[in-house]
């Protein structure tokens, strides 16, 4: 439906928004005119205000009552009116707080993320880790297991130990498997197997020789490690600050919100659906989750070289400060995503030294090493 507002409709629909989001009292024509900022009277104001309520940017609770922004008034606000918001000093330096995390730490970053959003603009915030991001192997290792089979040991970065068991047509002595694991660390350790090329594999299987056959397996046996537990990891930070809105002092609508966030996977389709360069805001019903009818969820996808890595967002009450929350938001993936691409660039880790196969301790010790990357964080 279009809508072709005066300057002075703007201006008004604009005032009424912003007192209703500080104060959450619906807001009279008087009000207004006593701000100064619309040079009108509180009589043409108050028309000028039942004229934007006909057409549907402004609701009257109660017949005495002064008005509130429906949900097509925030749309329009958002979309043709709200101005820049200024970040503050303090804003930025928590911004580049963030920006300091260990890129050993990459993984947790969202997660941290997610907390800020939700200390910098008071509501509760999601964090999703996409399921589409795979992991990399920091260092390969392989021990015998019998004649016919052997253990691939995988040393996740920054996670944990996965490990496979890969049948072999012929018995690996101790020179084949040295030479298999020397050629997997030099060639698939810190990789990310998505770029994987077929002349990648192909020089690999030469390089193994004689046990070129093993590649193949081996690779799929790699793949298949790295696609466990790939769901969306969905955290939700602050939902205790919901109850310091009004709109959530019915218990009902507290109570149905507070169970979306437990059906995850709602929010996860959701995100999944939206537009992936762009700070996404939906008002009210535009929600395709019925629960949140009645609230906004602001959010984006973090993108590092177009690859999904997650998203930040925030829930909270139509009644909300857009202009801070989508600059805050949109602040904040740009910085994730900045560190994130500045990591990758960094020179890569140097090659992992030569193992000995066919050892149960340097499974040990990889475990070991996994161990204290966790405690470290």
């Amino acid at each position: 439906m279009g809508f072709d507002l005066s300057d002075r409709k703007k201006k008004i629909l604009e005032a009424v928004i912003k007192n209703y989001v500080e104060s959450g009292e619906p807001v009279g024509s008087k009000l207004i005119a006593q701000n100064g900022q619309i040079n009108a009277s509180s009589a043409t104001i108050r028309n000028e205000m039942a004229e934007l309520t006909e057409m549907g940017f402004l609701i009257q609770p109660h017949t005495s009552a002064g008005r509130i922004p429906s949900e097509q008034g925030y749309r329009f606000y958002v979309d043709s009116l709200m101005e820049s918001y200024n970040t503050t000093t303090e804003e930025i330096g928590n911004l580049n707080e963030l920006l300091k995390t260990r890129t050993e730490q990459l993984d947790r970053i969202i997660e941290d993320a997610g907390k800020l959003a939700s200390a910098l603009t008071n509501y509760p915030a999601i964090a999703v880790k996409s399921n589409k991001r795979r992991q990399v192997v920091k260092r390969f290792s392989v021990m015998q297991n019998d004649a016919a089979s052997f253990l691939l040991i995988m040393l996740i970065a920054r996670d944990t130990v996965r490990t496979k068991n890969i049948a072999t047509r012929v018995y690996l002595d101790e020179a084949a498997l040295l030479k298999l694991q020397n050629v997997l660390n030099a060639n698939l350790a810190n990789l990310d197997l998505d770029s994987l090329t077929f002349s990648q594999m192909m020089n690999m299987e030469k390089e193994l020789g004689e046990y070129g056959f093993l590649a193949s397996p081996v690779i799929k046996s790699i793949y298949e490690a790295l696609s466990e537990d790939t769901e969306s990891d969905v955290r939700i930070e602050g939902v205790d600050r919901l109850l310091s809105y009004p709109e959530f002092a019915d218990v009902g609508k507290l109570k149905s919100l507070l169970g979306l966030f437990e059906q995850k996977e709602e929010l996860v389709n959701l995100v999944e659906e939206s537009d992936k360069n762009a700070v996404n805001v939906l008002i009210g019903s535009e929600n395709t989750v019925e629960t949140m009818n009645g609230s906004t969820l602001i959010f984006k996808t973090i993108r590092v070289d177009g690859v999904d890595i997650g998203t930040i967002g925030v829930i909270g009450p139509c009644r909300m400060d857009y202009e801070k929350v989508i600059a805050t938001i949109d602040s904040l993936t740009q910085s994730v995503s900045q560190m994130m691409r500045s990591a990758r660039s960094l020179p890569p880790e140097e090659h992992p030294p030569e193992l000995s196969p066919g050892n149960s301790s340097e499974k040990r010790s990889l475990e070991r090493e996994g161990r204290e990357d966790r405690d470290n964080e």
